[in-house]
């Protein structure tokens, strides 16, 4: 079994009512894999870094059983991303630096086009697209996207996105993405709209209020784990779609079971990820932590015969 994540790798500065921090670790490429560490196995990871990047933070990553070959260093800065959190729902965008993200361009070492499942994170969609042509013969392919790409704001990017979306098995997107996308007014009709467009599932992310998974089968809700104290939200979503992807990588079958346990096992691993700032939290739990808040969501989730 393999796990692939293309995605963004990051240096941010978070303001939170807990706190702030500067030039931490972060990005949805970073997010995705610790999240996904935890449950998979020979985890690879294609992103890019500019000279600046700390080597301790690669080392880290490579002591999760992350592979970083497919992690380029080039000459420039890191990608850095700051923000501020007054709602813990949303987060103000106070300042983006592309820097060398800007002209990334994803490039396989040997033995990554042969992954068996692939999760393309929030990039440009034309990117996504080239990441596809790589891939010889994956099993499951999941993507996730944002606003940015949905409306267009570049001409030409919300049709790349939408061709993406058409060769892809899961989509990931949060309810105002959803309906965006979908020009439906509500979560249930924008589900059937986006799996009407090619992928055989579509997980709706809700923040505090916990996701929506659409199959074929119809709706299926899990709760956001209940946490007292929410540290940081940044890097939830993609510690969702990390631990969601990290169990499924490790079923025999994608089936209706393996998805319903595999948003269970996000939901749960996420919940870690908010009571620390960057993945703080992440470095003081194991797997077992992952599972005990899975078996509390079977006991939350247990409904009495009348």
């Amino acid at each position: 079994m393999s796990l692939l994540v293309v995605g963004s790798v990051a240096l941010d500065s978070v303001e939170t009512p807990s706190g702030k921090r500067d030039e931490i670790l972060g990005g949805s490429a970073v997010y995705f894999s610790t999240a996904a560490s935890f449950t998979g196995e020979n985890l690879r990871l294609v992103a890019v870094i500019g000279e600046d990047f700390p080597k301790a933070h690669v080392a880290e990553l490579e002591g999760r059983g992350i592979c970083c070959e497919g992690l380029q260093q080039v000459p420039g800065r890191t990608f850095r991303w700051a923000g501020r959190y007054d709602d813990l729902n949303e987060a103000v965008t106070l300042d983006t630096q592309l820097n060398v993200f800007e002209h990334f361009k994803p490039e396989f070492p040997p033995g990554y086009a042969q992954s068996r499942d692939v999760l393309l994170a929030n990039i440009d969609p034309v990117l996504q697209g080239q990441v596809l042509d790589q891939i010889e013969e994956p099993r499951f392919v999941a993507m996730d996207t944002m606003n940015f790409w949905i409306e267009d704001i570049i001409p030409g990017k919300r049709q790349a996105l939408l061709d993406v979306v058409s060769r892809v098995d899961m989509l990931f997107v949060n309810d105002t993405e959803a309906k965006l996308l979908s020009g439906e007014e509500t979560v249930l009709a924008s589900a059937r709209k986006l799996i009407a467009m090619g992928p055989s599932a579509v997980v709706i992310k809700r923040g505090e209020y916990g996701a929506l998974l659409f199959t074929s089968e119809g709706p299926f809700f899990c709760p956001a784990y209940p946490v007292e104290t929410v540290v940081d939200p940044t890097g939830a979503g993609d510690s969702f779609a990390g631990g969601f992807m990290g169990h499924l990588s490790t079923c025999e079958e994608i089936s209706e079971d393996a998805l319903r346990t595999a948003a269970v096992v996000g939901s749960a691993t996420a919940s870690f990820v908010v009571e620390g700032f960057s993945i703080e939290r992440m470095r003081t739990i194991d797997a077992s932590h992952i599972q005990a808040r899975v078996a509390d969501f079977r006991r939350m989730a247990r409904i009495p015969d009348a």
